[in-house]
C-alpha cells in the first residue's frame, strides 16, 4: 500500500535539536562520551521536595481519574499567586490562566485558535521552531523578522510590510530570549504592543526563560505593560528543572485564553493532576531557583572564559541557559560546529543556521553562530573549558 503523506509533513525539514541527538548517538557508537551542549534539557535532577511532593499526590490522587483540560484550580492559584509575585499583576485564575502540557505543545498549538489560510504569524528568527511549524499547520504563514546583534537581538518593526502586517493574527516574542541570551527593556515590550494593539494583532510572549538571568534587576514580562490582546507562556522546564514532567500554564487576556482553551479541549486531556501538584510545589519555593540561577551563572563564566581564551569573540549571555557563540571570520557555523565534535574535543552544538529561519530576503541570521546549552554539569563544562583552551582559534 503507497502511504500519501499531507503537504504539510512533506515541506517540514529535519528538527533542528533531532538532528543534534542523532549526531551524539554517531559519537557514542564510535566510543565516544560527548559533552552535550546541544539540546537545553537541564541535566540536574529535579529539586528533591517536587519529586516528593509529586510522589505523594500519586497517592493523594489515586482514584482521580482525566485532568482537567484547562488546569486543576489549586494549580491555577498557585499561577496566579507566581505571577503576582513575580510581575506585580493580578490575573483572574478561573478565566486568565489555564495549564498547558508544558509549553513546546501550547505553543505549537496556539495558531490553530486564530489563524486561517492565508492569515500571517510573526516569529522571530533565530527562534523557538514551533512558533512557525505551527503556524505552518495551522495552514497560515510565518513571516520572519530577523534578530541581530547590531540592534540588542531585538525585531526591527518597520521591516513588516503593510501587506504583511495587514494580515497578521500573531505576533511571537521571547525575552529573556532562546538562544541569544538578550532582555527586552520595557519601552520595546511597549513599542511591540502599541503595534499589535494598533492593528489587531496577538501578542504571544515565550517568557520560559523568565526566571534564569545574570543581572540584578529582574526580566519584565510583558503582562507587566498590558494583558489586552496579550498573553504569556510559562513553563516549569526551565525554572524548576521539570522537562520530563511537561506542565506550564498560559496567563492574560481572557478573551484569548478562552479561544485557546477550546483548541486545548479538542486536543489533549490536560497534564496530569499529581504532576499539577508537583508544579504547585515548585512555583511555591523560590531557593532552589536562586540555586539554578547560580549554577548557569557559574557554568556561563567557566565556558564563556575558555571560548575568549581559545581566541573567540565574548558572547556572554544576560540571560538563559544559552551562549551564542560567533565563529572565527570566515569560518561557517556547520563548519565551526563540526570542528568541537573533533574526537579530542568532542563538544556537542548546535548550529546557528539549523535553529533560524531564513527571511523573505533570504538572510538567515543563525549564520556564523553555534548555541551552547549550559546544560552539563559544572564538572563536565570545566572539562569542556579545557578542550576548548587547547583548540586556539
Amino acid at each position: 500500500m503507497e502511504i500519501r503523506v499531507s503537504r504539510r509533513v512533506r515541506e517540514l525539514s529535519g528538527y533542528a535539536f533531532a538532528e543534534v541527538d542523532q549526531r551524539v548517538e554517531k559519537l557514542r557508537q564510535a566510543g565516544i562520551d560527548p559533552i552535550d551542549f546541544g539540546v537545553g534539557d537541564p541535566t540536574q535532577p529535579t529539586p528533591e521536595f517536587v519529586r516528593k511532593a509529586c510522589s505523594e499526590a500519586l497517592d493523594a490522587r489515586a482514584s482521580y481519574g482525566y485532568p482537567s483540560y484547562v488546569g486543576d484550580p489549586g494549580f491555577r492559584d498557585a499561577a496566579a499567586e507566581w505571577i503576582s509575585r513575580r510581575f506585580g499583576v493580578e490575573l483572574d485564575p478561573q478565566t486568565e490562566i489555564t495549564s498547558t502540557v508544558g509549553s513546546k505543545e501550547a505553543v505549537f498549538h496556539f495558531a490553530e485558535g486564530f489563524v486561517d489560510p492565508g492569515d500571517v504569524v510573526i516569529c522571530p528568527t533565530p527562534g523557538y521552531p514551533p512558533y512557525s511549524r505551527g503556524a505552518r499547520f495551522a495552514e497560515g504563514e510565518p513571516f520572519f523578522l530577523p534578530l541581530r546583534e547590531s540592534n540588542g537581538f531585538l525585531p526591527d518593526l518597520s521591516e513588516i510590510p503593510p501587506s504583511v502586517r495587514d494580515r497578521t493574527r500573531i505576533f511571537w516574542i521571547s525575552y529573556p530570549n532562546s538562544p541569544t541570551g538578550a532582555l527586552a527593556p520595557e519601552a520595546f515590550l511597549a513599542e511591540v504592543l502599541a503595534y499589535c494593539g494598533r492593528y489587531g494583532i496577538i501578542v504571544a510572549s515565550d517568557e520560559a526563560y523568565t526566571d534564569i538571568y545574570f543581572s540584578g534587576e529582574k526580566p519584565r514580562g510583558v503582562l507587566e505593560v498590558s494583558r489586552d490582546g496579550v498573553v504569556a507562556f510559562f513553563s516549569l522546564s526551565k525554572r524548576s528543572a521539570m522537562t520530563g514532567y511537561r506542565v506550564g500554564f498560559l496567563a492574560g487576556d481572557k478573551k484569548v485564553v478562552e479561544v485557546f482553551r477550546k483548541v486545548k479541549t479538542n486536543l489533549d486531556s490536560g497534564t496530569p493532576t499529581f504532576v499539577q501538584d508537583a508544579a504547585v510545589a515548585a512555583l511555591s519555593d523560590e531557593s532552589h531557583v536562586v540555586e539554578m540561577r547560580d549554577q548557569y551563572r557559574r557554568k556561563r563564566d567557566i565556558l564563556v572564559d575558555a571560548l575568549v581564551g581559545a581566541g573567540l569573540p565574548e558572547c556572554r549571555p544576560e540571560a538563559t541557559l544559552y551562549v551564542w557563540q560567533k565563529a572565527p571570520s570566515g569560518m561557517e557555523d556547520v563548519e565551526f560546529a563540526k570542528a568541537f565534535l573533533d574526537p579530542e574535543v568532542a563538544i556537542v552544538t548546535t548550529p546557528g543556521t539549523w535553529i533560524a529561519e531564513p527571511t523573505a530576503s533570504g538572510e538567515n541570521p543563525g549564520k556564523g553562530r553555534v548555541r551552547f546549552a549550559l546544560v552539563p554539569s559544572v564538572e563536565a563544562t570545566e572539562l569542556a573549558a579545557e578542550r576548548i583552551r587547547r583548540m586556539k582559534f
